[in-house]
């Protein structure tokens, strides 16, 4: 089931179209070369069918046989629409595919936690795009939907979401390195997600209602090995008997060798606008909120970055003092990530390394010795260029931060605009509010380890050694962690920062 589920169909068209003629001993040829992906059963048993509709091939799923047999052996209950696709050579090679993909399903189960379930509809989806055997992927793609709802339930939680219309859209082209370069677009209107979290054991009772009139997905991508993962499908679909994978090891070593890096690079985001919060402890909202990933693939010295950003911000006034909300941010911009990590000499050192005969297939110091490999190449843990901000003020930071000798050394630079009027909010406030006159001292106190910058910005810039010393603008805040004497009792000197 898993690998018929999604649109796998167009494995089935691995073969250059070339205008051939439609016609059933064709259609018979389109079902053996799927057969070769989701294995000869999923045909046999009618979870696939391949028949002639006009001018096309109808490629339709129905999982209904499968998930009878699998009830009748375990306690659930799943009930999915089926549907297909139609699929029509052109006379460049290529295929052109359309589908209605209004689709409905629901399942039932018993979990360890009691009874859960699931049930989704979409209204008026369809789905067109042109297929290139040559790159294993779509040249173009577009898909579009009126609507959609989804349900779930368990013991203690109910959800509801639901979208109003929403287009996407796809682009591939062969990449320079090999592999495909890609886009993709998709952006769905009215947004909503009501959860419902009753514990009856606890009394617990926390409603939340999420809504956005926009949600935006972009992705991009760089040299993804599309036929190589392909390659693998079709070797796990021949060898699914586990004597005979053992055999074709050799096989699979290659495969793998074959698929890497996998990609080049690869970068998605998400994001809510006008999102909007309630509560039972009031109503959030922000103008915008979203985050963002990316990732080179299996490389020598690559490189992951995570982004989350926040502008527009606003919080329950009651959840915070008068004092503490005028020093709350309204935009966030955070940045981080790592640098320096070689996951290629990992991985070509695992596939070299495993041998499917033996228990466990890996050495039993295999994990060492990559631990030790990847840290002698100083992996970084990366704070790139971050800001909190609100109408007065600018909190700043960047940095990395290694592990020589499996001990951390930090260097990150934080300067804050506005530093002044935060000392002079707290100040006000403690003639009145004892709780922020505790601050007042700590606010000086850090400010008398900056460094006031040309443009009135204050900087602290804080490095970490791995002895465990810490400095800020050169002046020693914490010494040198004490160090073993030779007897192995450590020193009973005690450090305060």
């Amino acid at each position: 089931m898993k690998r018929v589920l999604p649109a796998v169909f167009v494995l089935a068209l691995s073969a250059p179209a070339f205008g051939q003629t439609v016609d059933s001993e064709r259609a018979k040829q389109l079902s053996e070369n799927l057969s070769r992906y989701v294995g000869k059963q999923a045909i046999d048993r009618g979870l696939l069918k391949v028949s002639v509709e006009g001018d096309a091939y109808k490629l339709a799923v129905d999982v209904k046989p499968v998930v009878d047999l699998l009830a009748a052996q375990h306690s659930f209950k799943f009930d999915f629409s089926p549907y297909a696709l139609l699929v029509k050579p052109s006379s460049n090679g290529t295929w052109s595919v359309s589908a209605d993909v209004s689709q409905s399903g629901s399942f039932e189960f018993k979990g360890p936690e009691g009874l859960q379930s699931m049930q989704f509809s979409i209204t008026d989806g369809k789905f067109s795009g042109v297929y290139d055997p040559e790159l294993a992927a779509f040249t173009s793609a577009t898909h579009s939907m009126a609507g959609m709802t989804m349900e779930s339930r368990d013991t203690m939680q109910r959800a509801e979401v639901s979208t109003g219309a929403g287009t996407a859209t796809m682009n591939a082209t062969k990449a320079v390195n090999g592999g495909v370069d890609f886009t993709a677009t998709q952006t769905v209107a009215d947004f909503a997600e009501a959860l419902d979290f009753d514990d009856p054991k606890s009394g617990l009772k926390f409603p939340l209602t999420i809504k956005s009139p926009e949600l935006s997905v972009n992705a991009t991508g760089k040299g993804l090995r599309t036929k190589p993962f392909l390659d693998l499908l079709a070797f796990a679909v021949a060898n699914e008997d586990e004597a005979k994978l053992k055999a074709n090891q050799a096989q699979l070593k290659s495969l793998l060798l074959a698929a890497l890096p996998l990609w080049e690079r690869i970068d998605g985001s998400y994001g809510l606008k006008d999102i909007s919060v309630e509560s039972p402890v009031g109503h959030f909202s922000a103008a915008e909120l979203g985050t963002s990933f990316g990732s080179d693939g299996i490389a020598q010295n690559g490189a992951i970055n995570y982004t989350i950003k926040a502008a527009g911000l606003t919080i329950p006034p009651n959840l915070m003092p008068a004092w503490g909300t005028a020093l709350l941010p309204t935009d966030i911009n955070l940045n981080f990530g790592g640098a320096n990590i070689d996951l290629d000499s990992m991985a070509k050192k695992a596939i070299e390394a495993f041998d499917l005969n033996k228990n466990p297939p890996l050495p039993a110091d295999f994990g060492d010795q990559i631990k030790a490999d990847f840290m002698a190449k100083t992996p970084k843990f990366v704070i790139g260029h971050s800001t909190v901000k609100n109408g007065d003020m600018e909190i700043a930071m960047e940095g990395e931060m290694t592990f020589p000798g499996m001990k951390p050394e930090a260097n990150v630079t934080i300067d804050i605009a506005g530093y002044d009027r935060i000392v002079e909010s707290l100040q006000a406030a403690a003639k009145s509010e004892p709780e922020a006159a505790q601050y007042v001292p700590v606010a000086l106190a850090i400010k008398g380890f900056g460094k006031t910058l040309p443009d009135g910005r204050i900087e602290w810039i804080v490095n970490g050694k791995p002895d465990g010393s810490v400095t800020v603008n050169g002046v020693m805040v914490k010494p040198a962690d004490p160090v073993a004497n030779d007897e192995g009792d450590d020193s009973e000197e005690e450090t305060t920062p």
